[in-house]
Parts: structure tokens; C-alpha cells; sequence
């Protein structure tokens, strides 16, 4: 069975770099023909999908995400990262990665979510 786990800060500086790793086990994040989701949601607020990195190394990303964010990966710890710019206190949320299975629609495994707040 495949987990994913969420490490990274939980505080970070207004105009700051975030970055987050997605530890994935029991599955190999280049198996044909998953894709790997950065998700979050902030309070009070709704799910908002980021971007996602494919089994083959190709990053895509929301348009509201892709001027500040990239995703990328590392094959050798099987592992993959998100790295969000210029981050402001609307950037605070639950984030998560999940894997989104050949066909797409939805993400079929989840991370247990990781709490970051954006604040001086």
C-alpha cells in the first residue's frame, strides 16, 4: 500500500520561500502513469489544487500557481518537493500531496495534511 507523508516548517516569513517534501512509500513515484498533487486549503476556505509533478519528470501547474510555484522531484530518495515564492499570510493553509491515478477525476491516496502559517 502506497503513504505519502508531508514534511517541511510549519512558520514562514512573509516573502519567503516555502518548501515542502512529499515522502512517498510503498510505490514508486515513476510508476506508469500516476501523477503527484500538491493541494492545500486555507481556512475557512475550500481545496485548491497547486500542480503536479508525472511519473516522467514533467511539472504542470493551476494558472493561479504558475508564475511563483515549481514542483520537482527526487528519484533516488522517492521523494518530491514543492517550492512556493514570495509567500503572503493568504498562502497559510493545510497542505497536502496525493497521488492522482491514470484517468484523472480524483486522487485516489492522501498525505495527512500539513499545517503552515505565513506570519512576522
Amino acid at each position: 500500500q502506497v503513504q505519502l507523508q508531508e514534511s517541511g516548517p510549519t512558520l514562514v516569513k512573509p516573502s519567503q520561500t516555502l518548501s515542502l517534501t512529499c515522502n512517498v512509500s510503498g510505490g514508486s513515484i515513476t510508476t506508469n502513469y500516476y501523477a503527484w498533487s500538491w493541494i492545500r486549503q486555507p481556512p475557512g476556505k475550500g481545496l485548491e489544487w497547486i500542480g503536479y509533478i508525472t511519473y516522467s519528470g514533467s511539472s504542470y501547474y493551476s494558472p493561479s500557481f504558475e508564475t511563483r510555484t515549481s514542483i520537482s522531484r527526487d528519484m533516488s530518495k522517492n521523494q518530491f518537493t514543492l517550492h512556493l515564492r514570495s509567500v503572503t499570510p493568504e498562502d497559510s493553509a493545510v497542505y497536502y500531496c496525493a497521488r492522482d491515478p491514470p484517468g484523472g477525476g480524483y486522487f485516489d491516496e492522501w498525505g495527512q495534511g500539513t499545517q503552515v502559517t505565513v506570519s512576522s
